[in-house]
């Protein structure tokens, strides 16, 4: 369902019944919740001090090779909107999940 570098990948899918408007039964497929890993537990692997203009997609790019990443970034900062790691000044962690 999800592309494996994505944050929800390893999370289970799973299905509810619920009824339509027109009183039919349907199935409806979502992801459980997903449990942002505690930071303590991840190995940074650099820090990094944004500058003026950096984008995170760009920073994760450049770190881990792959903008769609950002969000290990957000976890290892345990942040949950990236606008909040593009802070002109701010030294942020560029980090792997622990294992």
């Amino acid at each position: 369902m999800f592309d494996e570098t994505s944050r929800y990948y390893e999370i289970e899918t799973t299905t509810l019944n619920v009824a339509g408007p027109d009183g039919e039964t349907r199935e409806v497929r979502y992801v459980r919740r997903r449990f942002i890993a505690d930071a303590k537990g991840m190995t940074t692997l650099v820090e990094h001090t944004v500058t003026q203009g950096d984008r995170l997609d760009n920073i994760t790019d450049r770190y881990l090779g792959d903008p769609t990443l950002f969000w290990q970034v957000c976890d290892a900062n345990d942040v949950m909107q990236p606008e909040e790691l593009e802070e002109t000044g701010r030294a942020i962690k560029i980090g792997m999940p622990g294992v």
